[in-house]
């Protein structure tokens, strides 16, 4: 489940990661906004300062007019229902910073940049600082972090930043947490500029207090390698998770992990295909569903659908099994898009 801005900040908020003032609010709550402000578009998607979702205002004149705009601008096909504003940092330097799970030393790693903000993705993958969280060392791992970035005397906030962010994905089981931009302000203070959080809703039942929106999709979808060149779409986590495994034992790269969940309709699983194309190195994208709730038939529709509306979609490699298979085989089978009996047979026929 991947949480909106504001979501992903009060999470973070309560384990004490320092976040700017802030206030949410729906279209109907313009008045209670005063300038100076940024405004943030509310859509589970990334990019958004590119594409008009991050406006700074200085009159108050000006606030409802660009409101009402960003209320109405689409961003990769989400409309928000509602808008963060800020307050206007004075920036001195930004970071990149996050968490995730390193499935191959199965630990929760910390990777960092001392180029953050919007231009994040075109940074050199070699040059990021990489560690795994080991033994909960926070104060080495800041002092280490704090030689990278070239601010050797935050060390101590950057320990409270790694450990409180560390908290806060442990107990909110969270798959990934990005700050980007972790802002150093010219007075001297770390914050989080902007926040992404996925949690794994497969653990809501230990977070009887959860109330997301999760209003985007039912999918999780968390980025492995930024880099790769495989995609993959899978239902169920055990599948999505032995998908990707798959992938790597053949000797390629994926990109990510999507699971689009039990109850997926046309319009989630032609999401997916949206944030798959996202990722700049994608050349193929493999699709594995087995059907038991999931009807193949809409899967099927959804992948007409992506390469009706998808400009330069990548090469489809699909494997459709189960709930109302033959009807799918009848819908790709129009479109000249063959199914694959296995897994295997994809992967013999990509690598």
């Amino acid at each position: 489940m991947r949480l909106l801005e504001y979501e992903a900040k009060n999470l973070l908020s309560a384990c004490e990661v320092p976040i700017p003032r802030g206030k949410v609010f729906a279209i109907n709550e313009l008045q209670a906004i005063a300038a100076p402000i940024v405004l943030k578009s509310q859509v589970p998607i990334g990019g958004r300062g590119k594409l008009g979702g991050v406006q700074i205002v200085r009159r108050q004149s000006d606030v409802e007019s660009i409101a009402r705009k960003m209320f109405n601008l689409k961003i990769k096909g989400f409309l928000p229902s509602k808008l963060l504003a800020e307050e206007i940092l004075d920036i001195s330097r930004e970071f990149y910073f996050s968490l995730n799970i390193n499935r191959q030393t199965a630990a929760i790693e910390l990777l960092a940049h001392a180029g953050g903000g919007i231009e994040i993705e075109s940074q050199d993958t070699a040059a990021f600082f990489r560690r795994d969280i080991v033994n909960e060392k926070f104060e080495s791992l800041a002092d280490e972090l704090a030689d990278y970035l070239d601010i050797a005397d935050k060390a101590f906030l950057l320990q409270d930043i790694i450990e409180n962010a560390y908290r806060c994905f442990v107990d909110n089981d969270c798959l990934m947490l990005e700050i980007n931009p972790l802002i150093l302000t010219k007075d001297g203070r770390l914050i989080a500029g902007d926040a992404k959080i996925t949690v794994d809703d497969a653990a809501a039942f230990r977070h009887l207090d959860w109330q997301f929106e999760d209003n985007s999709t039912e999918h999780n979808f968390v980025i492995l390698n930024r880099d790769g060149a495989v995609a993959t779409i899978a239902n169920g986590a055990g599948l999505a998770m032995a998908t990707v495994d798959a992938v790597v034992a053949s000797g390629l790269v994926p990109a990510n992990f999507l699971d689009i969940g039990g109850t997926a309709t046309s319009d989630k699983v032609l999401d997916c295909f949206r944030q798959i194309t996202t990722l700049d190195n994608i050349n193929v994208i493999i699709i594995n569903i087995f059907g038991g709730i999931v009807r193949c038939d809409e899967v099927a529709r959804a992948i007409i659908d992506a390469q009706r509306q998808i400009p330069d979609l990548p090469k489809l490699a699909i494997r459709l099994s189960g709930n109302r298979e033959s009807e799918a085989r009848q819908l790709l089978a129009q479109y000249n898009l063959p199914l694959f009996d296995s897994l295997e047979a994809i992967l013999e026929d990509i690598s």
